[in-house]
C-alpha cells in the first residue's frame, strides 16, 4: 500500500494535457499505475515549505512531545499505583526536592 500525502491526485496522462492546471494552492500528488510517482507544488506552497523548514533549522533546542498510546498511559498508571502503594515511610523521608 502506497501513501498519497495529498487530498487531490492527477494521473501522468493528464497531467501532461494541462499541467498548469494542477499547480494550485496545495499539493497535488501525480500518479503513475495508480502509485505515487511525485507531488506539484505551486510556488506560493513551495515558497511556504521552504520558510516552513528555515524556521526548523535555526531552531537549537526541539521540544519533543510525548504522546503515549491509551494501552502506554494504562499501564504507566498501573505501575505509579504500584510504587505508590509500596512507598514506605522510610522512601518518603529521603525524598529532597
Amino acid at each position: 500500500m502506497h501513501r498519497i500525502l495529498a487530498e487531490k491526485s492527477v494521473n501522468i496522462t493528464e497531467l501532461r494535457k494541462n499541467p498548469a492546471r494542477y499547480f494550485i494552492d496545495q499539493p497535488v500528488a501525480v500518479l503513475s499505475n495508480n502509485k505515487p510517482a511525485g507531488y506539484l507544488l505551486s510556488a506560493s506552497v513551495f515558497e511556504a515549505l521552504m520558510d516552513l523548514l528555515a524556521e526548523h533549522q535555526d531552531v537549537k533546542n526541539v521540544t519533543a512531545q510525548f504522546r503515549p498510546s491509551a494501552a502506554r498511559l494504562e499501564e504507566m498508571t498501573r505501575r505509579a499505583e504500584r510504587y505508590l502503594n509500596d512507598v514506605t515511610d522510610d522512601d518518603l523521608n529521603d525524598f529532597k526536592e
